[in-house]
């Protein structure tokens, strides 16, 4: 077992704790970001990306995470691969366990431990993960313009990716288990409304269709299977792409009744700033961020969450005391 102490420590490493290190490392504050067991984040089941500032050309998800690794580490961040296993709150300077061994000690905390889309867990998902199965219309929708697409789920965030998807898809499909949606009634009204949209009640989807990679040609999506939840019945139906979108979770796990948290379990955060209800602990990306979600607002609030912390350690008043 080994002890470190460290001005800033940044727990998660996606856009947002790579931002974050970034502006800190910059700074001068010799941060050290624990990259926990998915490094990069969400985007590296993401293939092509067209929608972050920057890339004339699409850039593979993968590959846009490596590239802020090793811009973090050129600038003089530490990016440690490891798993935060405990954190204590109640302590000055902060106290963060891992699963090495190591215990750290830190004056600010970062955290930007993102979210998980949830998935449907079905056998043939992770295979076509990023290959015509997404849990983002925002971010993928724009690569099934006038084509046949499936969105699965009957809640607000389902009927929000169907309307955004009615604008570039050919046809969108609705597939809910249950008869009737969950959404806001004002929502389901305007996606009744629109002509290229069918819904399919009780139903769920079971199995993913489509080709099996071939190097170097990876797997496509090209059809799903669909089960009627009342009769067992099952049937076929080719399609160009399903959007997952059953919600997300939060990593909070570790911040459980030690941060405030917002009634849908994202941690909380002062108006207008990354401050949590604990001085010197700041929120980051998607475990905060339950409105957006986007690797460009989480790289946003990465270096918000830099800068507020670069004022709390030069001794400024709280910032979430300002902030209100």
């Amino acid at each position: 077992m080994s002890a470190r102490h460290v001005k800033v420590l940044i727990i998660g490493s996606g856009p947002a704790g790579y931002t974050a290190a970034i502006y800190t490392a910059r700074a001068m504050l010799e941060p050290v970001l624990i990259a926990g067991m998915e490094q990069g984040g969400q985007l590296m089941i993401t293939t092509d990306v067209e929608n972050y500032p920057g890339y004339a050309d699409p850039v593979q998800g993968p590959w846009m995470m490596e590239q802020m690794l090793k811009q973090a580490q050129h600038v003089g961040a530490e990016i440690v691969n490891d798993l935060v296993t405990n954190v204590d709150m109640n302590v000055r300077p902060f106290r963060v366990s891992t699963d090495s061994g190591t215990e750290w000690t830190a004056d600010a905390l970062i955290i930007a431990t993102g979210a998980k889309a949830k998935w449907l867990g079905i056998e043939t998902e992770h295979k076509f993960m990023g290959f015509g199965v997404s849990a983002c219309a925002t971010c993928d929708g724009f690569f099934y313009r006038n084509k046949d697409v499936i969105v699965v789920g009957g809640g607000n965030s389902a009927v929000e990716e169907a309307l955004y998807l009615s604008n570039l898809a050919k046809t969108v499909t609705v597939v809910h288990r249950r008869d009737g949606f969950r959404a806001e009634k004002i929502l389901q009204e305007r996606l009744f409304a629109k002509e290229n949209v069918k819904i399919v009640w009780d139903h769920e989807v079971v199995e993913y269709l489509g080709a099996d990679p071939k190097p170097p040609m990876p797997a496509s999506v090209n059809g799903v299977k669909l089960r009627n939840v009342k009769t067992g019945e099952t049937r076929d139906v080719a399609i160009d792409g399903v959007f997952v979108a059953i919600g997300h979770a939060p990593a909070v796990e570790l911040f459980k009744g030690k941060l405030r948290q917002k009634p849908n379990g994202y941690l909380w955060t002062a108006a207008d700033s990354t401050a949590t209800d604990v001085p010197g602990v700041f929120a980051a990306g998607d475990v905060t961020d339950d409105i957006y979600r986007q690797a460009v607002t989480a790289a946003g609030m990465g270096c918000m969450a830099a800068l507020e912390t670069e004022k709390y350690l030069a001794g400024h008043m709280p910032v979430a005391i300002a902030a209100e």
